[in-house]
């Protein structure tokens, strides 16, 4: 007889470390996997948010949850935080969110921001995945990434004529590497029972950003098959599934919630 679906998607007795747990998507699915049980470290360069957070998710979900201090441009800081995780009870899921980029175009980049971009968003998701390796090998566990539908696609430039927001160069590309880099460790960690999937996320911007500039979100609803941007809580779903036994045949995939965006 098939497990149920509620067995296949219960996390209980499982820890989830999640990087950028505290921030828009981040903290969507730190909530998803401590709606299903499991215990959450909530990891950022922000310590006091990454508390908050944590106390949110033990009082709104009755599961252990922690904030740890994470710093992914400083090899030392990786190296403490994946130790202070690994201690108690560990962690079976690794959960790639984070993100602190900086807003520049083609003509306003430079080579600081690039390499901030690409340390932040490409080396910093490898140097912690390596970090996390022994732990995440003795629990036969799962690594989620976060991707872009920049990996994918160009940013349209026309979206961004005329309106402060930009997107950088630097971000697609380091996203792309992300995907690539996740169907690698699904075929080189398989043997360790280790499952590497991603998500790439479509346009969601912050509410703030909606309001304030109602142009800009205007064209992003335009672009949009669905013919809106996503919903915050939009992103659990997929989270769900790649990091519970609902996905357990799952290895090597990018699933797009993006409404649709990279279709056209």
């Amino acid at each position: 007889m098939s497990p149920s679906l509620t067995e296949l998607f219960s996390l209980k007795g499982k820890t989830a470390l999640v990087t950028g747990g505290a921030g828009l998507l981040g903290g969507e699915i730190a909530d998803a996997l401590a709606e299903l049980g499991a215990g959450v470290i909530v990891a950022s360069r922000d310590l006091a948010k990454c508390r908050a957070k944590a106390a949110e998710l033990a009082a709104r979900h009755g599961i252990a949850a922690r904030g740890l201090a994470l710093d992914l441009t400083d090899r030392a800081s990786i190296r403490r935080s994946i130790d202070d995780a690994s201690r108690g009870p560990g962690f079976d899921i690794l959960v790639m969110c984070a993100w602190s980029g900086r807003k520049n175009s083609w003509d306003t980049i430079n080579d600081d921001d690039w390499d901030n971009d690409i340390e932040v968003s490409l080396n910093g998701v490898y140097r912690t995945i390596k970090a996390a390796f022994p732990m995440l090998r003795s629990r036969k566990g799962v690594i989620l990434n976060i991707g872009s539908m920049y990996g994918h696609v160009a940013p349209d430039w026309r979206l961004y004529d005329g309106v402060p927001q930009a997107n950088p160069p630097s971000y697609g590309a380091a996203k792309a590497g992300v995907i690539q880099f996740t169907r690698y460790l699904a075929s080189f960690l398989a043997p360790h029972g280790i499952r590497a999937n991603c998500i790439s996320p479509g346009p969601f911007p912050f509410e703030s950003t909606q309001k304030e500039f109602p142009e800009f979100t205007a064209r992003l609803n335009a672009k949009s098959p669905l013919g809106r941007v996503g919903l915050p809580h939009e992103i659990k779903g997929a989270a769900a599934l790649l990091c519970s036994d609902a996905g357990s045949y799952m290895t090597g995939q990018n699933i797009c919630v993006d409404g649709g965006w990279t279709v056209w």
